[in-house]
């Protein structure tokens, strides 16, 4: 399976899948991608020190914080951002998964839930490097893919 096939696949997925399984997807997703070895590789001087704790503390609590309370702790970690476009790559994917979920939350948009998909799939892409064209080729990105299907099934 090839990434744009990969793509199509997952939007599908998350198209059909019932509202419980979309939710207990996102949420499932959302913590992946939040989880703290994510932030280790932070530069101190990448973020303000109210931004690391209110990034800190939207992942730690990202299941039971609001979608108010995200978007206020999104706006502090915006603020704080200290480097023009060079932030960790681990400390990126979490404030874009925090925000896809922010929105969500708020909105109830499932395209929302897609992003976080892709954003899942090019966490375990940076750690593997897949092939494009046969994208599932590396066992992480198969097992990511299964994940996922499993969940939206």
């Amino acid at each position: 399976m090839n990434y744009s096939e990969l793509e199509a696949d997952v939007l599908r997925m998350i198209i059909e899948a019932g509202e419980d399984d979309v939710r207990t997807f996102g949420e499932e997703t959302v913590t992946r991608l939040v989880r703290p070895e994510l932030l280790r590789g932070a530069a101190e001087d990448e973020l303000s020190q109210d931004a690391r704790a209110a990034l800190a503390n939207a992942c730690a609590n990202v299941l039971t914080i609001s979608a108010d309370g995200l978007r206020d702790e999104l706006a502090t970690i915006y603020e704080g951002i200290l480097v023009d476009d060079d932030l960790d790559c681990g400390v990126l994917t979490a404030i874009r998964a925090l925000s896809h979920w922010q929105s969500y939350l708020e909105q109830n948009r499932r395209g929302e839930l897609y992003e976080l998909a892709i954003r899942s799939i090019e966490d375990v892409d940076h750690e593997v490097s897949a092939d494009l064209d046969d994208f599932l080729a590396a066992p992480e990105m198969a097992a990511e893919y299964e994940r996922i299907r499993r969940l939206l099934a």
